[in-house]
């Protein structure tokens, strides 16, 4: 069996028989393979003077360094009474702790010791070689003990702490005088020790003392029963994390640096010793911490770290900088330049590429690319957008210094026409890029117009370079950019940068025309398919749609309320599958398909209007799957009566019914296959009385499904969130209540609330 290493030669060679005495008595009560990372092995180096006490022998089983160096040349294991008296240990009367009331004696006894002040005289050591040599004087120390196990278990072992205090002098009160001690012992220490449970459900802390709480700002009431990761963040390191997970599933010691926040949330550097403690059996029964603020100490290594990085770096550059050549030296700063140009333009293309699909406005995109161009690229800017005839649709222009007056006459003198030998028309007609790397001092066929060559001259125009906006294979505007000094020519880096730059703009542009298209068509379609809710007597009605579609405001989800013939009430949600125009199109042939259903219906019953829809989508193939809610409201058949609800449904989530004093449940009973899955199923019907101010609720599944998780949890959800309303909360207040909830996105959502009254 392994030996647990403690002490080590900080004790010094005269203690091996202590040391040796210890790791007996850990190996005893660790048991088995558990003995080398018993609890002596985390407390070893902690700046307290540390105990184990066997509460059967009453015997002190281990000392760490500070409590060797306290007691002396003390043999263990040794009874407790005989360890305090070597150590000198007394009252503060003088009066010696060997006795059943003294805190050595309670914590040997299994009782808690929450604080108590004694006194440390080496000189009253019952071993005479520490008695003599009594250079230190008397100290004042703060006990602390605690039970390492729960009462009528197998172990029987006891944690004592020894804290050195500063005295309290110029009192003569000893009530006054304690009070000190314990306000002085409180914030006299940075160690938290901490107890958990491993036998109970997620290994809660059973105990803390009171530097636990005055590192972390929890108290004791707060802190047992759960489990210590409520002191984590966000910014914890999840390795240090995972590696601590592994050593408390092993059941070995470790101990850890973590990021850790008080209560308060500020945050704080803990070194966290965690050992295992077991019974006689070998049987985890706990795991002690031992917690230290050391957010200073990682502070000072940083800043030392960042320090000695730093004196390296300079060293290492100052030795390259004497040791290369001149010509070394001028083509590493060459080579720098062109890494940085080359990082320039990787960071311009990110910038270009978040910037320009962050919009769905033409106007707002040709802006944006614009100010993507210059100064960075060039003195000044036209891009310039043509329609399908070739003229010019939309222009826009940027000077370095942003003159928006001047390049507002530019544009006005510029934009009615293009010149056919201006770098822009050449572009455009030609598809390619065209450079002019020494443009003419007269810009008669550059430039349109006199007052936009006037523009230009006092711009400064040295050198121009014009690219097509291609997308799809058709060509949709240009980028003319301008430089002012014939010493700065575009290069062949420039020329493919704003080439790359055109094809991104270019597509970005055709992805916002192409929406706006798709987007004006699902606009028609919205206001034909979504319904305008029908005003029918007692009835309050509201609905609600959300699109899960990127591109369209509509999908495949829909929702319908009817007044019948017979004065019944058809209250109707769908979902079809798919969420885009399509799904929208479809989702329009079935609605008309089920009102027709519904209107002229020989047997009014749902089960039999379920059946006759079955057969006609099945038939006519008008969709490939989708769910149905249907219900038949029937109002009293006296004023003042209660409505009567059949409800029926093709595989779709189950309505939820809120009743006037605000309770929410769903109404089970009424389940079948998807519309048109099976013309011979027999539909069931689900029949519920509807007292006035109850509220029937349907809704599709895009309100309560989640990827991962359980639909009844989703559903249970919305239930909650409809009964935290007011019980008088109206169908919109509902609506707005059910989708406060976070919403997956991936999937429309359709609802509509109908409260009914009296008729």
């Amino acid at each position: 069996m392994a030996r647990t290493a403690v002490d080590g030669e900080a004790a010094g060679g005269r203690q091996a028989g202590i040391v040796t005495a210890a790791e007996a008595v850990v190996t005893e009560h660790a048991g088995g393979a558990g003995a080398t990372q018993a609890l002596p092995a985390v407390l070893a180096d902690v700046p307290v003077a540390v105990l184990l006490i066997d509460q059967k022998s009453g015997a002190v089983t281990y000392a760490n360094t500070a409590a060797v160096e306290m007691a002396g040349n003390v043999g263990l294991p040794v009874e407790v009474d005989a360890w305090g008296a070597a150590a000198g240990l007394t009252d503060l009367g003088g009066a010696p702790l060997a006795r059943t009331s003294g805190p050595l004696s309670l914590v040997a006894q299994g009782q808690p010791v929450t604080g108590e002040a004694v006194r440390l005289s080496p000189g009253r050591s019952t071993d005479a070689e520490r008695a003599d040599d009594d250079g230190d004087g008397d100290r004042l120390l703060w006990v602390t003990g605690f039970p390492l196990s729960q009462p009528g278990s197998s172990q029987a072992l006891s944690l004592v702490v020894l804290l050195e205090v500063e005295g309290v002098g110029g009192t003569a009160d000893a009530d006054a005088e304690l009070q000190a001690l314990r306000e002085r012992a409180v914030v006299a220490t940075d160690i938290a020790f901490t107890i958990t449970d491993p036998r109970q459900e997620d290994d809660p802390l059973v105990w803390v003392n009171p530097s636990f709480t005055r590192i972390t700002g929890y108290s004791y009431e707060e802190s047992v029963g759960r489990n210590c990761r409520f002191l984590q963040g966000p910014n914890t390191d999840p390795a240090a994390l995972a590696e601590l997970r592994e050593a408390l599933r092993a059941q070995q010691a470790i101990t850890v640096t973590l990021l850790n926040h008080r209560r308060d949330g500020t945050a704080f550097w803990n070194q966290l010793a965690i050992s295992p403690v077991f019974d006689g059996q070998g049987e985890l029964v706990s795991f002690v911490g031992v917690q230290t603020d050391v957010t200073e100490r990682v502070r000072v290594e940083a800043e030392r770290e960042a320090a000695f990085a730093a004196e390296r770096t300079a060293r290492e550059e100052a030795e390259l900088a004497r040791s290369i050549a001149e010509q070394a030296k001028t083509d590493a700063e060459r080579a720098q330049r062109e890494a940085e140009g080359a990082q320039a333009r990787l960071a311009l293309m990110a910038e270009a590429t978040s910037s320009l699909v962050a919009t769905l406005d033409v106007g707002d995109l040709l802006d944006r690319l614009a100010v993507l161009c210059v100064p960075q690229l060039a003195d000044w800017v036209v891009v310039t957008l043509v329609d399908e005839s070739g003229e010019v649709r939309e222009l826009v222009s940027r000077d370095r210094e942003r003159d928006r007056t001047e390049l507002r006459r530019y544009d006005a003198g510029h934009a009615l026409r293009l010149p056919p030998d201006s770098p822009s028309q050449r572009s455009i007609s030609g598809g390619r890029t065209v450079l002019v790397e020494q443009l003419p001092e007269r810009l008669d066929g550059t430039v349109a117009g006199p007052v936009a060559q006037e523009v230009a001259g006092r711009l400064g125009a040295a050198s121009a370079l014009a690219v097509p906006l291609v997308a799809r294979r058709r060509t949709r505007g240009s980028i003319a950019l301008v430089r002012s000094s014939p010493e700065q020519p575009f290069t062949p880096d420039d020329v493919s940068l704003v080439e790359d730059l055109a094809r991104r703009a270019a597509m970005a542009m055709d992805n916002v025309r192409l929406y706006q298209q798709e987007h004006a068509v699902a606009d028609t379609l919205q206001r034909s398919l979504l319904p305008e809710l029908p005003d029918i007597p007692g009835l309050e009605v509201a609905a609600h749609y959300v699109s899960a579609s990127t591109a369209a405001d509509v999908g495949g989800d829909f929702y319908d309320l009817l007044q019948l013939p017979d004065g019944s009430v058809a209250l109707v949600v769908g979902d079809v599958v798919g969420h885009d125009v399509a799904a929208a199109a479809v989702m329009g042939h079935l609605r008309g398909l089920i009102r027709a259903c519904l209107w002229e219906a020989p047997d009014p019953h749902p089960a039999a209007v379920l059946t006759r829809i079955d057969r006609l989508v099945q038939g006519l193939r008008v969709t490939p799957m989708a769910t149905l809610a249907y219900v038949r409201a029937l109002p009293p058949a006296e004023p003042g009566g209660t409505w009567t609800a059949q409800v029926a449904s093709a595989g779709h989530p189950p309505l939820l019914l809120r009743s006037p004093d605000g309770h929410v449940r769903p109404v089970d009973g009424a389940s079948g296959m998807l519309v048109g899955v099976d013309v011979e199923a027999h539909r069931v019907v689900h029949t519920v009385e509807l007292p006035a101010g109850a509220t029937l609720l349907g809704y599709t599944d895009g309100l309560v499904e989640t990827p991962g998780r359980d639909l009844d949890e989703g559903i249970g959800d919305l239930a909650g969130r409809l009964a935290g309303t007011p019980a008088d909360a109206a169908p919109r207040d509902l609506c707005d209540a059910a989708v406060s909830g976070t919403l997956d996105g991936r999937d429309d959502v359709a609802l509509i609330a109908v409260r009914f009254g009296r008729s």
